[in-house]
């Protein structure tokens, strides 16, 4: 249902499946089937994954799917019941995505723009791309050449839920890709062709997410960054964050994530709200210890 109806993909399909195999196992234990789960038997599920150390938003997506899992079987008339109704979603707190400076994300496309050889090109290529469209990097590393194929200024990429969008490419995105495409043959195996922008010897046929994160923690350290505060989640974090910044509208950057609700591209508003904050306390004159138990102090 997930793979025919929605259109999950295979990362999500992964996913869903891990979560059931470990609600399964769980069951195992109790000598008892998945079909037959009760409510008690999913509170102790999320109980023991508590007791295990599980993050509120661990549980909060177990619970996701097996709401989901429980709703099909109620629906296809596999159960009588859904034991899911009654369980509510575990509190958690809303984390602030990891954002990178402008100055480091400088600091990092500087860097892959001075590699040398078919390799450089490449991570030049994926670099520029990661910031100047915040693709999720499954979107990125299984782009297929004819995305790039129909007009050079905008890139067509096909998202979650198999839903196609437009994202527009900035010039030196564009460079980027020009100069690594007359290298991109050496990267297809052996003497055949490829459908994959970045085609690679693994069994995918394409660049590995993986690898696309290996390369960017290869260039974080070369660029005196931290490895673990460096990924391409984050470069689409910043991609959004910076736009924001510069006064992008919420709904274009919506859209250019590919996000179904607003709601989901809400949080880089708390972002740059945090952003400020921190600008004003550590730049503003009134925010200094001196004059904090005075408030009107200086004011004319």
């Amino acid at each position: 249902m997930l793979a025919a109806e929605r259109g999950a993909s295979a990362n999500t399909l992964a996913a869903y499946r891990r979560d059931l195999d470990l609600f399964a196992a769980f069951l195992a234990t109790r000598e008892r089937g998945v079909e037959a789960a009760g409510t008690t038997d999913l509170r102790g599920f999320l109980a023991a994954e508590h007791k295990a150390g599980r993050s509120p938003r661990t549980a909060a997506r177990r619970l996701s799917v097996l709401r989901q899992f429980h709703r099909f079987l109620f629906r296809e008339g596999l159960r009588e019941d859904d034991p899911a109704t009654v369980i509510e979603s575990p509190r958690q707190g809303r984390s602030l995505p990891k954002v990178l400076s402008e100055a480091e994300v400088e600091r990092l496309l500087a860097l892959a723009q001075a590699a040398e050889g078919p390799e450089g090109l490449r991570l030049a290529a994926l670099v520029e791309l990661l910031y100047a469209t915040g693709l999720r990097v499954s979107e990125l590393v299984g782009l297929p050449l004819a995305a790039v194929a129909r007009d050079p200024r905008v890139l067509v990429v096909r998202g979650k839920g198999d839903k196609e969008r437009m994202v527009p490419l900035s010039e030196a995105a564009r460079q980027a890709l020009r100069d690594y495409l007359a290298a991109r043959r050496g990267f297809v195996p052996g003497r055949g062709e490829s459908k994959w922008l970045f085609p690679s010897r693994g069994q995918s046929g394409h660049l590995t997410r993986r690898r696309m994160g290996q390369l960017l923690k290869r260039l974080a350290l070369d660029a005196g960054l931290a490895p673990e505060k460096v990924s391409p989640h984050v470069l689409r974090h910043a991609f959004a964050s910076h736009l924001l910044d510069h006064g992008a509208d919420l709904r274009s950057v919506q859209q250019m994530l590919g996000h179904a609700d607003i709601s989901t591209t809400q949080i880089y508003t708390h972002v740059l709200n945090e952003r400020l904050k921190s600008l004003v306390r550590d730049h503003h004159p009134l925010a200094g210890a001196g004059t904090a138990g005075n408030p009107g102090a200086g004011r004319g």
